[in-house]
């Protein structure tokens, strides 16, 4: 199963595509979309929109998985955020690609057993679990293959549960 991750932003949109055969996880590739704060918003959303198009259309994703944003201390960077969010939802409905959205505590919990583990602890568990030689960098580009790992896991899960009923 090939599955995409997604860290949202309106400057830099993390994203990383992982396959997953059977629990063991193998990397595709990686990068960040940025955006230039010069630019409207409009014009920054639609570049974003137009990058995660041409991924899902290169990639041919099972699935996506994004980090949720659900709190936030500052109002004006939580808006460019969900608009982010909300580019990413679309163009993935657009190309039938099933988005889910996870908490970061959910997230961290998927990635290395601890909810409240730290951002270095996060690349450490990556960069294992994907068979890395260093921790993956930039920081969003590791968290949305966080995202992809913990989209795969909570995955798994569901169709175990799903089978049951």
């Amino acid at each position: 199963m090939v599955l995409i991750g997604f860290d949202p932003g309106l400057a830099h949109t993390g994203w990383g595509v992982i396959e997953d055969a059977g629990g063991r996880f193998f990397l595709k590739e990686y990068g960040v979309i940025e955006t230039a704060s010069s630019r409207p918003t409009a014009e920054r959303l639609m570049h974003i929109g137009d990058s995660v198009r041409r991924l899902f259309e290169r990639f041919e994703p099972d699935t996506a998985c994004m980090e949720r944003l659900f709190f936030a201390r500052n109002r004006t960077s939580a808006i460019p955020v969900a608009e982010a969010c909300g580019v990413i939802s679309a163009e993935a409905a657009r190309c039938g690609v099933p988005v889910g959205e996870l908490t970061p505590i959910q997230i961290k919990q998927a990635v290395t057993g601890d909810g409240r583990a730290d951002k270095e602890a996060v690349q450490i568990m990556v960069r294992r679990l994907l068979n890395l030689k260093e921790n993956p960098h930039p920081d969003h580009a590791a968290d949305a293959l966080a995202a992809a790992i913990a989209g795969s896991r909570f995955s798994l899960f569901r169709k175990k549960v799903m089978n049951r009923v």
